[in-house]
C-alpha cells in the first residue's frame, strides 16, 4: 500500500470516528454514536460500501486519542524476523491470550502459537492494539497502557465457586490450573501511590506492573496498566518517571509482600473466544516468612469483546452463591489495611448548597490540583494529546480561580502561586498549541485535492517537527525541580488555602453571588466597548473574560444552583465559539509565515489552500459569536 493510499485509509477512519472521539462526550453519548456508526454502511476509501464493527471503531478512537491522526494511518508493511527479541523477552514465564480473527486462543505458550502460525510478527501486535495479553500480562512492556476493567467481590474462606456455564448466552466456563504468585508492592513510606489510587508491583515470573488511578464508576474498577521488564530489586526508571508527580521527592521502597493462590475460570463463547474471566484469589500478607493475615477476593474481568449484560449476570450468580457486594478497593490497599492506611493527600468533596465561601475556595483549588496531577502520567506517556490539554486547563483554571477569589486570600500568597502557574501554563501551552495546529491542519488537508494533499504533507511534516520539539521541552519541564516544588506548594494550597484573617470569617454563602457578579461585569464591559465589526484581538480578549466568568460560575454553581449553572454553560458556549475563531486566525497566520519561508512550491500552494479554509472557518465563527453572546446575557446575574 503506497503512502497516498494509506493516508486515504487514515482519512476514512478519521471521518468515521471524528465526532465520537470528542473528549467532551460522556461514555453513554460516545456509546450511542459508536453503535449508530456500526449499524450502518459507509463508503470506504475504495468506493465500496463497508460496515465497521463497534470494537474496531472503539479501537480507532483509542488510537486517535493517544496519538492523533497519524495513529489512524496504516503503517507500511515491514518484513521482520518471525519472533523478534522483544517478544521472546516479554514472553518469558508468561502465558498470552492472543485474539485472532476467529477469537482467542487461551492457554497456549508463545512457542505453541508460533508453531500454529498464530503469533503476529510484530512485538507491538503481541502486546497492544487489537491483541490482548493474558491475565497477569496485559499491557505493553514499557509502552502505552492497556485498560483493565473488573468488578471485585469479597468472599469468605469457605466460599465455593458456582457453576458459571450459561447455555442461554452460549457461554462455557473453563478452569485453568491453579497458580501460586509471589508479589511485592513498592510505594513511599507514607503510601502516596496508594492514596492517589496507583500501585507498582513486582511479581515473580511476570515482571513489573504499574496501575494508574481508577477511572471507573460505581462498582467497576477501571484502570490503565503498564508492564515493564526489569531487575526485580529496583523499580524500573520508566515506571518511576510515570509516578514522579505523585512521589515528588519521596522514595520508593518495598511496602508489603503477598503470596497468592489463584484459581482462574475463563468464560468463552461458542467459538472459543474469551469473553471474560473470573479470578479467585486467596491472598496471604507476609511478615517476613510468616503470615500476618489472609483475605480472599473474586475478580470478574472483562474485555472489549464482553457482551453487554454478561458481567452483571456473572456477579449476580456469584452473589447468589454467597459472595459479598462489589467492592472496588484494589488488592494493594486491602493488603496494607484498607483506605484508612493510605489517606489521599487531597480530599475532594463537592460543595453542598450550604457551602461557605471558604468551602468553595478550598474545593476550587483542590479540584484544579487533582486535575493537574491526574493528567501528569498521560503527558509523560505521550499516548494521548488530551493529557496536555487537560493539564493546561487545570493550570489556567487554578490561576483564574485564585484571581476570582483573591479578595479572600493573602495577596502575596496568591501572587507567588499565580506566577508559577503562569510559567507552567506557558510550558504546557507550547505543546498544546502545537498539538492543536497539527491536528487541525492534518484534518483540513482531507478537503484538498490529491495534489494538494501531497503538498499538505510537507506542511504537516514541518508541524510534526515543531510538535516533537515542544513535547521534548515539556518533558524536561516535568522533570525539573521547579515543577516538583510547585506541585508540593499546590498540594499544600489545596489542603489549607491562605485566607486573609480567620477562615471562620468566610463561613457564609452571601458572598458567593458577588463573586459571580465580579467575574461577569468585566466581560459585559468589554463586549459593550467592541467596535463594529470587532477586531479579532478584541474578540480573543472577550474569550479570556468569558472563560473567567465561566470558571467563577462553575465554582459557585453547586451552592447557588440552576441560574449559575446556566451562566456557566452559556459562557462555555461563547468561549468555544471564540476559541474556534482564535484557532482559525492563528492557523492562517502560521500558514502565511510557512508559505513565505518554505522552498517547496507544492508546500506553499497547499499552505495557501489551507489558509483559505481557515479564513472560511474564521468567518463562520465571527458570524456565530453574537448568538452565543445573547445566551450569556440572558443567563447573566442581575447587576
Amino acid at each position: 500500500m503506497d503512502e497516498e493510499r494509506r493516508r486515504e485509509v487514515g482519512l476514512f477512519r478519521y471521518a468515521l470516528i471524528r465526532d465520537a472521539a470528542d473528549a467532551g462526550l460522556s461514555k453513554a453519548e460516545r456509546g450511542r454514536l459508536v453503535r449508530a456508526l456500526a449499524d450502518r454502511e459507509h463508503v470506504g476509501p475504495d468506493g465500496r460500501l463497508v460496515r465497521v464493527a463497534r470494537s474496531t471503531l472503539d479501537e480507532w478512537i483509542r488510537f486517535y486519542r493517544r496519538a492523533g491522526f497519524e495513529a489512524l494511518v496504516p503503517r507500511p508493511r515491514v518484513v521482520e524476523p518471525r519472533t523478534p527479541a522483544e517478544v521472546r523477552q516479554a514472553s518469558f514465564h508468561i502465558c498470552f491470550t492472543i485474539r485472532l480473527h476467529v477469537g482467542y486462543l487461551g492457554g497456549d505458550r508463545p512457542a505453541d502459537l508460533r508453531d500454529r502460525g498464530a503469533l503476529p510478527t510484530r512485538a507491538a501486535r503481541a502486546l497492544a492494539g487489537p491483541t490482548h495479553a493474558g491475565r497477569g500480562q496485559r499491557g505493553i512492556v514499557g509502552g502505552e497502557p492497556m485498560r483493565e476493567r473488573e468488578v471485585k467481590l469479597s468472599v469468605g474462606a469457605d466460599f465455593r465457586l458456582p457453576d458459571l456455564n450459561d447455555p442461554g448466552r452460549a457461554v462455557s466456563a473453563t478452569a485453568r490450573a491453579d497458580e501460586r504468585l509471589s508479589t511485592v508492592y513498592f510505594d513511599s513510606d507514607d503510601h502516596r501511590l496508594a492514596g492517589w489510587g496507583l500501585s507498582l508491583r513486582y511479581r515473580d515470573g511476570q515482571g513489573w506492573k504499574l496501575k494508574l488511578p481508577d477511572e471507573g464508576s460505581g462498582a467497576v474498577l477501571e484502570r490503565d496498566e503498564i508492564v515493564f521488564q526489569a531487575d526485580p530489586a529496583t523499580p524500573p526508571p520508566e515506571a518511576v518517571d510515570l509516578v514522579k508527580a505523585y512521589l515528588r521527592h519521596a522514595e520508593l521502597r518495598p511496602q508489603v509482600r503477598l503470596s497468592t493462590l489463584r484459581r482462574r475460570i475463563l468464560l468463552l463463547d461458542a467459538q472459543g473466544a474469551l469473553l471474560a474471566d473470573v479470578v479467585d484469589d486467596t491472598v496471604t500478607v507476609l511478615d517476613g516468612e510468616h503470615a500476618s493475615r489472609r483475605f480472599r477476593e473474586l475478580e470478574v474481568e472483562t474485555t472489549d469483546s464482553t457482551p453487554r449484560g454478561l458481567p452483571k449476570a456473572v456477579v449476580a450468580r456469584l452473589r447468589a452463591a454467597g459472595a459479598g457486594p462489589p467492592d472496588p478497593t484494589p488488592q494493594y490497599l486491602r493488603a496494607i489495611g484498607g483506605r484508612g492506611a493510605a489517606p489521599p493527600e487531597i480530599i475532594l468533596e463537592k460543595p453542598r448548597r450550604s457551602a461557605t465561601l471558604a468551602d468553595v475556595v478550598t474545593h476550587a483549588i483542590a479540584d484544579g490540583v487533582v486535575r493537574l496531577l491526574r493528567h501528569d502520567p498521560t503527558i509523560r506517556l505521550e499516548a494521548d494529546p488530551e493529557g496536555v490539554h487537560q493539564a493546561r486547563v487545570a493550570t489556567r483554571r487554578l490561576r483564574s480561580d485564585l484571581r476570582t477569589f483573591r479578595a479572600a486570600l493573602d495577596p502575596e500568597w496568591v501572587g507567588a502561586l499565580r506566577t508559577e502557574l503562569g510559567w507552567l501554563g506557558g510550558e504546557l501551552g507550547q505543546a498544546r498549541d502545537a498539538d492543536v495546529l497539527f491536528d487541525r491542519l492534518t484534518n483540513r488537508s482531507a478537503r484538498l485535492s490529491p495534489d494538494g494533499r501531497e503538498g499538505a504533507r510537507r506542511v504537516t511534516g514541518a508541524l510534526a517537527r515543531r510538535r516533537a520539539q515542544a513535547h521534548a521541552h515539556l518533558r524536561e519541564t516535568l522533570d525539573s525541580d521547579r515543577y516538583l516544588n510547585l506541585l508540593d506548594r499546590l498540594i499544600a494550597a489545596a489542603e489549607s488555602p491562605a485566607f486573609l484573617g480567620d477562615k471562620a470569617g468566610y463561613a457564609t454563602v452571601e458572598a458567593l453571588p458577588a463573586v459571580v457578579r465580579r467575574a461577569w461585569r468585566p466581560l459585559r464591559k468589554k463586549v459593550r466597548a467592541l467596535a463594529d465589526p470587532p477586531a479579532d484581538e478584541d474578540l480573543h480578549a472577550v474569550r479570556i473574560l468569558a472563560k473567567r466568568c465561566r470558571y467563577a460560575a462553575e465554582a459557585c454553581a453547586p451552592t447557588l444552583g440552576k441560574p449559575t449553572h446556566k451562566l456557566a454553560a452559556a459562557a462555555k458556549e461563547l468561549q468555544d465559539v471564540l476559541g474556534e475563531l482564535n484557532d482559525a486566525v492563528v492557523a492562517e497566520r502560521w500558514l502565511g509565515d510557512y508559505a513565505a519561508h518554505t522552498r517547496s512550491g507544492a508546500g506553499a500552494r497547499a499552505a495557501g489552500e489551507l489558509a483559505a479554509l481557515e479564513r472560511q472557518a474564521a468567518h463562520q465563527a465571527r458570524s456565530h459569536w453574537p448568538k452565543a453572546w445573547k445566551h450569556v446575557k440572558a443567563a447573566a446575574p442581575a447587576s
